[in-house]
């Protein structure tokens, strides 16, 4: 088959959730034997060739702006990608829907992954909530089919527009390695720390986590690894902390990311809004007992293998009993590994579009 993937910031990932999605998804692709297109963004395209790993990447510019960087740069995608004979689009973020349901009218056959449910978020404005609302309602009507990534994403969509989506969970590796060495670079050690990983905005909770933490009586680190390019005001107010043992590493991929998962003491997820959190699924994988802020969308992946709390006042207690009890890690880390294992291993999900590619392909 022929795949196009725009709506993200492209890859090899360096951003978030969307752009890890599309490395994993497409390169697996791509070794099956497709042909795969990702679109980059200008901005974040770091790779020196036009092809990565067996995945073309097609570089466009955008609009560097906290409200039109995603739609601008889909627009430009979707416009070339309806030129090209590719037989599948897959359209990342629901904000995109208008433009899926253009390239749809071009003869495409066009999936939207529609994320969580995005007008939550506290850093959209009241313009920006309307605009998610409506292309939630779009997202129902425009591309030939919807992908939700949680079942609480999923029973939403049915319940609210009785659309019937696609359930395709987020992936991850499963894998837990000792890597003293590739800390080094971060002045860490193995089990010297404690690891939150998130783009640094408010409904991501980082403030809550920070609090939580002054009160944990050890000498343990707390690492935040995350940015966010239009959060300077919120960014400024974390770093703040007066607590020594705090440490902003900012965006971290590739292997340097991974041997931070693998060698954290714990992971302490405080994710409010969205449906399956890639940074979740990925530290349960890595072998880390998770401390988790409850949500549906949260219950639903770490149910029965994490640590769950709702307010900084139980968040710090749940560190500390985890830091004061040590011989709990072991069961805590391999259920959550072996849930992950079983349900979203990235060779699964590929499986998953793969056929759900191959639906749409055929007609």
């Amino acid at each position: 088959m022929k795949i196009a993937i725009l709506g993200t910031r492209g890859i090899p990932a360096n951003y978030g959730g969307f752009e890890t999605f599309a490395e994993q998804l497409s390169v697996r692709m791509a070794a099956r034997g497709h042909q795969v297109t990702v679109y980059c963004r200008s901005h974040h395209a770091t790779h020196p060739s036009h092809f990565y790993r067996g995945v073309e990447l097609v570089v466009l510019p955008t609009w560097q702006h906290k409200y039109f960087d995603t739609i601008v740069h889909t627009w430009l995608s979707v416009f070339h990608a309806s030129t090209r004979p590719c037989e599948v689009i897959l359209v990342c973020n629901a904000a995109n829907a208008l433009a899926a349901g253009f390239a749809r009218l071009t003869g495409k056959r066009v999936i939207l992954n529609v994320d969580g449910i995005e007008r939550k978020r506290k850093k959209w404005n009241r313009f920006g909530r309307a605009y998610y609302q409506v292309s939630e309602w779009l997202a129902t009507k425009l591309p030939n089919a919807i992908v939700t990534d949680a079942r609480v994403i999923e029973a939403y969509y049915l319940k609210r527009y009785g659309k019937v989506s696609e359930m395709i969970a987020y992936g991850a590796e499963v894998e837990r390695r000792a890597d003293p060495e590739g800390l080094r670079r971060f002045g860490l050690v193995p089990e010297g720390y404690l690891l939150y990983v998130s783009r640094l905005e408010p409904e991501n909770n980082a403030h809550m986590v920070i609090e939580a933490f002054k009160s944990v009586k050890t000498d343990k680190r707390l690492v935040i690894v995350g940015d966010a390019p239009y959060a300077t005001a919120y960014k400024q107010s974390l770093r703040k902390t007066d607590d020594p043992r705090v440490l902003f590493l900012g965006f971290v991929f590739g292997e340097g990311y991974r041997t931070l998962q693998q060698n954290a003491y714990a992971y302490v997820h405080a994710t409010e809004v969205g449906g399956t959190h890639p940074a979740l699924i990925e530290a349960m994988g890595f072998g880390n007992a998770a401390v988790v802020y409850d949500t549906p969308e949260n219950r639903e992946v770490a149910g029965g293998f994490g640590l769950f709390y709702s307010s900084p006042e139980e968040l710090s207690r749940q560190l500390q009993a985890l830091i004061d009890q040590p011989g709990r890690l072991p069961d805590l880390r391999a259920s959550g590994q072996e849930s992950v294992n079983r349900r979203y291993g990235w060779d699964k999900i590929t499986d998953q579009y793969e056929r759900l590619f191959q639906r749409f392909a055929a007609h």
